[in-house]
């Protein structure tokens, strides 16, 4: 096809020249009639090789064209799957985040939870600190601020004000209530039949319905009422089997 193109337009060179020749013998020469005709059928030949040269151009131009669309398709189709590839990563692994931070959430709060206690299992000691009243329902036990003898349905351990005061097993905090004798009181329900109630307290941790594990902090030792003025700050844990006070001390680890 190059060969071909060249011939054309060496061609089309050679009529041009020659078309100039013949202006310039027609102005000086009166014997212009061979002359004529011949640069006439030469003229229709240039015009045609001219066409020819054109359409051959513009075969060229497109096929170019066509060529870098092409290149430029095949390009945009190695890079796109790579693109859509790296989205589809950068997805994958934040819902795979997004799992993992679900799967972190501690199993507390108000999720529904069965709740399963036995004598045999224990409890943990709610705080740490000396027992200044021990359980007693067989007899009565002297109460100094009250200066009388009483039975006692808990025990008493004495703690400083904004001691921790622990969950001494797994349960669902059952209600929160506020009474004269041991001020702000959590009761806590372990299920199959036995509650843990935490007195004297301050700033509870939980709310009513929710799930608390052995050993998180139901709240902080506050200044004792007026029934324990004398016996100072202190926490009041009582531990009930279907509504009857049991001794603690007995389950305690």
């Amino acid at each position: 096809m190059d060969g071909e193109k060249y011939e054309k337009e060496s061609r089309m060179g050679s009529l041009l020249a020659e078309k100039t020749v013949y202006h310039c013998r027609h102005a000086g020469n009166p014997a212009v009639g061979m002359t004529v005709l011949y640069s006439r059928g030469q003229e229709q030949e240039r015009k045609q090789l001219e066409q020819e040269i054109v359409a051959e151009m513009d075969t060229e131009n497109q096929n170019v064209a066509m060529e870098e669309e092409t290149e430029a398709d095949q390009v945009a189709s190695i890079l796109k799957p790579q693109t859509q590839s790296t989205e589809t990563a950068e997805v994958e692994k934040e819902s795979e985040e997004a799992d993992s931070g679900q799967e972190e959430v501690a199993p507390t709060g108000n999720t529904s939870q069965a709740l399963h206690f036995a004598a045999e299992d224990g409890i943990l000691w709610p705080m740490e600190g000396n027992v200044i009243l021990d359980y007693s329902m067989d007899s009565t036990v002297y109460f100094a601020t009250l200066d009388q003898y009483k039975y006692n349905p808990a025990v008493i351990i004495a703690g400083d004000v904004n001691s921790k005061v622990y969950a001494v097993a797994k349960g669902k905090i059952q209600s929160i209530e506020t009474n004269e004798v041991t001020g702000c009181t959590v009761t806590e329900d372990l299920g199959d039949g036995y509650l843990a109630v935490y007195g004297q307290l301050k700033e509870p941790e939980f709310a009513v319905g929710d799930y608390v594990e052995a050993g998180h902090v139901i709240g902080y030792v506050t200044e004792p009422t007026k029934y324990y003025s004398v016996e100072g700050s202190n926490l009041y844990f009582e531990l009930r089997k279907d509504g009857v006070p049991v001794d603690p001390i007995e389950f305690f680890e």
